[in-house]
């Protein structure tokens, strides 16, 4: 948080320490817009910010005075806005006497409106007099807060003749001295006139890197941070006893960081080239630095991931022809009659018809895949560890080494305190029981939402069932050739529509939960809010894919003793080649339709209609045709830009997608590919957002990315287990294994597809579910085969699970086991060996304290000599009556105007 806003929240918070009404809550929500350091805080009452828009500078120069103020000499620093009405001739009689009433008689006239004893205006209605209560109290409030903020130091100007109707702008102006003043308390660090060489290392790494940068010299964006320098300013925490020595020279303007990052940054045409992330958080602050840096990183760390994604899926291209059990099913010969799909309209049909889905289902499950999801694991942590050395490096050079956040109570806390203070009973505290049964409440709610979304996801099953049956019925042959693709495909574009609204609908959900549980700190706030949506989220996103993985097709039961969901919709089986095909299906229309429609169209198609809505409704409202052809000031401009809304969303879309990327990575090999795709598109996005279509966030400091690395090492965890399970029950790698080393004549994988069949006698149908049509192959079918281990109808135990299952079930288990184990612990050894903090950057640290202490030290020794030169000249003084009286001279201080 800049110095300014740390003098616009302390004025705010002495406003609401006398009083918090309800509307108050709201109040303290602050939200920049963009290029220069103005804000504009919605003040109705007190206020919400935006950030000045920055143009071309020819019409900077055609509004100039709307970026300073009427002396055109002191620049506008932030800007506050209101709603403006104009009062009635009977709210102007009463104007003084409301004034007078002190902050507790109008919190409790708000809270308890029936004990007001006021006598009542006969002129006005009631409705009337309530709106002018409600405005003069607002009015109020609006001239108090400004008058902390003038207490504080800041120089206000009001704006109410503007262009734009029904808004009132008061410009602000933060003097040089209030900046030091805030800039001491916050202890931000700035460049001294100490400067360090800093030397190269010899050593083959280093020789390396330098040919590296050499190599990748035309990614890099064309802005002067990335010059590499050999010299270094040592930083100190700033003060104004020692503001000599801090270096004196200016700051490149807001105007020039808009261009460079408009350029360089928000533009399509250099999709290819970092980011300018020094850039970013000169003119964002370190917490939107942070997040863009991180993204870079993860970006850049799916380049591998896709590579060897792309190898395991040409490789299973490659030896689809070379597949055994693939060829076996596509085989004409093996005349295999398998058990009907359905009830009653469905009938018997051969293996050879599943030829197809076999072939495709060996794309992704193949040998290869178990190497994937190892070195899937490994990359999460090499990603984890990679980004720890350079958000280490990023604090260091944004010296924000030794910089603590400050655990501030939120003001939404303080507002609910007070308001509970003036309603609750005697004897009742806030902190009671009541909280209590307010984590109760936020329990059962979450566990609600989730049950909402699990009987979805049942609803989406019926369908499957439903419609499945329905096609089959259907007397088109291509209808009834393509029943599994149809709905497949319908059912998961279905949960796609159904994740797309239920996420919309969870956040606000989140928020609401949060705040019923009046978190004291801001941080508290933000973090609890984060926890929420995601566990909402997350679930409403993979419900889907964990039914298809785990569940679907081990419900079922078997031909003649089948499992039916309200005695007449039977479970749903897999295809023969497995679940997996389906699975990558489903993840793919999800991953991929969640990246087109919920990241990308709407992150830049809402914000736009917004603008335009806004901007539409105030023209037609009350701008006059002469009014429309002025032109507006540029916070009047940006006054209809989209209010900036929080990190979270960009977090939270980015860590769904690394669940997409590492959870069920074993299905779907090429994940990685498509979120690098993605994400090289959303970095331009989210820049063209920020620069172009959003109000400038708050610059608010941070030296890490929070709760979202916590989650991200959550998600890196469960990834490994569910790839081990995804491995072993949902794809046929181990049941191959089984069969190749313990049931396989010559050790090879012939005859593997009809050991995993199992016989079943047509004449044990249960009454009412045979088949309408029993010889639509031409034959009579005596017997059927089904996918599972099973007994014979002829063996003493029919249809008893056989020993092959159970052998199975073990391999499944242990292997799950021993995946886990390994693949956590080499992820433990990466995290043990790679050191998080880079050494070059530990040992500089080191170097600047001692550089540090030799400046101070010098700077003592040079105080006492002045001294010792005064006293000296003093004795001389008065030694010497006929002298002429010497001046000492004073030592100068030189005040920098830019930091």
């Amino acid at each position: 948080m800049t110095p300014q806003m740390k003098v616009l929240r302390r004025g705010c918070c002495s406003v609401c320490s006398n009083h918090i009404p309800p509307a108050c809550i709201q109040t303290h929500t602050y939200t920049y817009t963009r290029v220069l350091p103005l804000v504009c805080l919605m003040l109705d009452p007190p206020h919400s910010p935006q950030l000045l828009n920055c143009l071309t500078p020819e019409e900077t120069a055609q509004c100039r005075h709307g970026l300073y103020f009427q002396d055109g000499e002191r620049r506008v620093d932030y800007v506050l806005t209101y709603q403006v009405k104009k009062p009635s001739s009977s709210r102007a009689r009463r104007h003084s006497s409301r004034f007078t009433d002190n902050a507790l008689t109008r919190s409790l006239r708000r809270t308890r409106p029936q004990a007001r004893s006021a006598k009542p205006d006969p002129e006005p209605g009631p409705q009337e007099t309530s709106a002018d209560h409600h405005e003069d109290d607002k009015r109020f409030r609006r001239e108090e807060f400004e008058g902390n903020l003038r207490e504080m130091g800041l120089e206000l100007e009001k704006d109410e003749d503007g262009k734009t109707p029904g808004v009132g702008f008061v410009k602000i102006h933060a003097p040089w001295n209030v900046l030091c003043r805030e800039a001491e308390f916050m202890k931000l660090k700035m460049p001294t006139r100490k400067v360090y060489e800093v030397k190269q290392s010899s050593s083959v790494m280093e020789k390396i890197n330098t040919f590296i940068s050499k190599v990748t010299d035309p990614l890099h964006p064309n802005v002067e941070e990335n010059r590499i320098e050999n010299v270094k300013h040592l930083s100190h925490p700033f003060s104004r006893e020692k503001q000599h020595l801090l270096r004196s020279e200016m700051a490149v303007t807001y105007l020039t960081l808009f261009q460079l990052l408009y350029e360089e940054w928000a533009s399509y045409s250099v999709f290819y080239k970092y980011q300018p992330v020094g850039l970013i958080r000169k003119y964002f602050g370190e917490k939107i630095g942070l997040y863009f840096a991180w993204l870079g990183v993860y970006t850049q760390m799916l380049i591998p991931a896709s590579l060897v994604g792309v190898f395991v899926f040409l490789y299973g291209c490659v030896t689809v022809d070379d597949d055994i059990p693939s060829m076996e099913i596509c085989d004409s010969r093996r005349n295999i009659t398998m058990c009907p799909l359905c009830d009653r309209v469905c009938s018997y049909w051969t293996l050879n018809s599943a030829c197809g889905t076999a072939r495709a289902s060996h794309l992704f499950d193949n040998p290869a895949t178990v190497f994937f999801s190892i070195f899937m694991a490994l990359w999460a942590a090499f990603f984890m560890e990679h980004w720890k050395r350079r958000q280490m490096r990023l604090n260091y050079e944004w010296d924000l080494t030794g910089f603590e956040e400050e655990e501030d109570y939120g003001l939404f806390y303080e507002a609910v305190n007070v308001v509970l203070y003036f309603v609750s009973t005697p004897g009742v505290g806030v902190r009671g029981g009541g909280v209590m049964n307010c984590h109760i409440n936020v329990a059962v709610e979450c566990c609600f939402q989730i049950g909402v979304t699990f009987a979805i996801v049942f609803g989406v099953i019926l369908y499957r069932i439903s419609t499945k049956a329905a096609l089959h019925m259907s007397s088109n042959p291509t209808t009834r050739s393509n029943v599994r693709l149809t709905v497949k495909t319908t059912a998961a574009i279905i949960n796609l529509v159904v994740i797309l609204i239920l996420d919309e609908v969870y956040g606000a959900v989140a928020r609401w939960l949060t705040a019923l549980e009046v978190p004291k700190t801001d941080k508290s706030f933000e973090e609890r809010l984060i926890f929420k949506t995601f566990i909402l989220k997350f679930v409403n996103a993979f419900t889907p894919i964990i039914y298809i993985a785990f569940f679907r097709g081990r419900l079922v039961g078997r031909p003649g003793s089948y499992l039916y969901v309200f005695e007449s919709y039977r479970m749903e089986e897999c295809a023969h080649g497995g679940c997996l095909m389906e699975l990558c299906i489903q993840l793919s229309i999800t991953m991929l339709g969640k990246q087109l429609i919920q990241n990308n169209l709407f992150e830049i198609g809402i914000p736009k209609l917004k603008k335009l809505i806004r901007y539409i409704k105030s023209k037609r409202s009350a701008f006059q045709e002469e009014e429309r052809e002025k032109k507006l000031q540029r916070y009047e401009t940006d006054f209809f830009l989209e209010p900036f809304a929080g990190l979270t969303p960009e977090y939270m879309e980015m860590i769904i997608q690394f669940g997409f990327v590492t959870l069920f990575v074993a299905s779907f090999p090429l994940a990685p590919l498509f979120a690098l795709l993605n994400n090289i598109i959303e970095i331009r996005l989210d820049a063209k957002k920020f620069v172009a279509e959003l109000r400038r966030p708050v610059a608010a400091r941070a030296k890490d990315i929070g709760i979202w690395y916590n989650i991200l090492r959550g998600v890196a965890k469960i990834a490994v287990i569910v790839n081990a399970f995804v491995i072993s029950f949902t794809s046929d790698f181990i049941p191959r294994l089984v069969y190749q080393y313990m049931f396989s004549p010559d050790g090879s994988m012939h005859g593997f597809v009809n050991h995993t069949l199992s016989y079943f006698n047509v004449s044990h149908f249960q009454n009412g579910t045979a088949p309408l049509e029993p010889e639509i192959l031409g034959f009579s079918v005596d017997i059927c085969r089904y996918k599972d281990y099973r007994e014979p109808p002829w063996s003493p135990t029919p249809y008893e699970v056989s020993k092959q299952f159970w052998a199975v079930l073990a391999a499944r288990l242990a292997f799950v086991i021993v995946f886990q184990n390994v693949v956590m612990l080499m992820s433990d050894v990466v995290d043990w060996i790679i050191p998080d903090i880079p050494k070059d950057i530990s040992v500089q640290i080191h170097k600047e304290k001692i550089l540090m202490m030799d400046l101070f030290m010098k700077e003592e020794q040079g105080k006492l000599q002045v001294l010792d030169n005064l006293t000296v000249d003093g004795e001389k003084e008065n030694s010497s009556a006929h002298s002429p009286q010497l001046r000492p001279r004073a030592v100068s201080h030189t005040q920098s105007n830019s930091f």
